[in-house]
């Protein structure tokens, strides 16, 4: 096991404060963006600070640990009620994690995943009331007639944590697609009991006008009950449209989270080559992919008719060009670093690092990396009950991140 104590950006003596207000920010001291890349477009901004703000620097001692490194591609992890962590494996499987290190067995029970590409065992959300009813939710990618789909499920974790009991299909993101990228793939619970899910477009051009389309699932925000159902109150985008939209014209969501103050669904999704987004989205709003994108082509190429705004199209609220790739992400909301308070941390996967954003007033006003020493792919973070944040790398490895003691 390896235990670092590090103090990140060493030597450094200020820190920049998740304050309510503009001015408070405006007292703080700046520092150079954290990407130095020449970006792969010319493209301008909508506003001043929506890429690559100010750089911020953690000041608290901290402690990094890795508390195993035996987990199998894991793409989620959630806190349960006793402390210890769920974790989802790409290839299938779930494994409890204590704090010290220690693996159970792989759960089996699921329904089969197809694991080719970007596919497999994906998000993970706990029931809020776990503790009586021990019921687990989770996305994945599911053979079926025509393709695979994104599909969402429910099941019952054992007594003795074996196996998932009556695991059932709540929910299928149509159309099929032949293809095996971008699934989306995140879950969470929203105060009502009901569920935040995100789907991909499946990447192709083929599929890639459907996050537009109000009739089909893909590239879209859902909001449904815990049967699978259109959730109440969900906007209205027509007769025509599928019930559970949420908002549209997303690319590929591999981040939910909510804001802890404001109660603010944000999200975080990739761009092809540069457009990395993160967004807070609102009820029946269109994200504008791939009308409006800050990115090109893999080939370099412009998409589409090259334009970044329109009128009736969300702009993000902060996106990276180059991209840092963000996949899972969480608000600290604990009080052991008071510097990270209400801050949103996100795992970057091509980046390789955890991402630290310092938001006031709906707007990124500062950028940390953190952990980009390590290597590794970052796939999700989440803040543990002892109030640590906990992250699972694509390598294996489950990250402890708290201060030092």
């Amino acid at each position: 096991m390896k235990n670092l104590f590090v103090l990140l950006a060493a030597g450094l003596t200020v820190s920049l404060f998740a304050c309510s207000t503009d001015d408070d920010i405006d007292n703080e001291p700046k520092y150079p963006p954290v990407e130095t890349k020449d970006p792969n477009s010319k493209y301008k901004p909508a506003f001043a600070g929506q890429t690559r703000a100010a750089g911020v620097k953690t000041t608290t001692q901290l402690s990094v640990k890795t508390i195993t490194s035996g987990l199998t591609s894991p793409w989620a992890v959630k806190s349960l009620p006793d402390g210890r962590l769920l974790v989802t494996q790409k290839t299938g499987t779930m494994r409890i994690v204590d704090t010290a290190g220690t693996l159970s067995a792989p759960i089996t029970g699921l329904p089969a995943v197809n694991a080719n590409g970007q596919g497999g065992l994906l998000g993970l959300a706990i029931d809020p009331q776990f503790t009586t009813n021990r019921m687990v939710y989770w996305v994945f990618s599911e053979n079926v007639a025509g393709g695979t789909v994104t599909a969402v499920a429910k099941g019952r974790l054992a007594n003795d944590e074996k196996t998932i009991e009556g695991a059932t299909v709540i929910y299928r993101a149509n159309p099929a697609y032949n293809g095996t990228l971008h699934y989306g793939g995140r879950i969470i619970f929203d105060p009502q009991g009901n569920l935040f899910v995100s789907t991909g477009e499946r990447s192709d051009l083929a599929t890639r006008p459907l996050a537009q389309s109000v009739t089909a699932a893909l590239g879209k925000v859902l909001h449904i009950t815990k049967e699978g159902q259109a959730a109440p109150g969900n906007p209205n985008f027509g007769t025509e449209a599928l019930p559970g939209l949420y908002s549209i014209g997303h690319r590929n969501v591999q981040g939910l989270a909510l804001h802890p103050t404001t109660g603010d669904l944000w999200e975080g999704e990739f761009g092809p080559l540069g457009g990395d987004e993160v967004n807070r989205i609102q009820p029946g709003k269109n994200y504008g992919w791939p009308i409006i994108t800050y990115g090109l082509e893999y080939s370099g190429k412009p998409i589409g008719d090259t334009i970044q705004q329109k009128d009736g199209l969300e702009q993000p609220i902060y996106y990276w060009d180059p991209v840092v790739s963000p996949s899972g992400m969480t608000f600290y909301t604990a009080d052991r670093i008071p510097e990270w308070k209400n801050n949103l941390f996100l795992g970057a996967l091509s980046g390789m690092h955890i991402v630290r954003l310092v938001i006031a007033n709906n707007k990124v006003v500062g950028e940390e990396r953190l952990l980009a020493g390590e290597g590794q792919r970052f796939r999700d973070v989440t803040q543990g009950n002892d109030g640590a944040l906990y992250a699972v790398t694509d390598q294996g490895r489950l990250y402890r991140i708290d201060k030092a003691n």
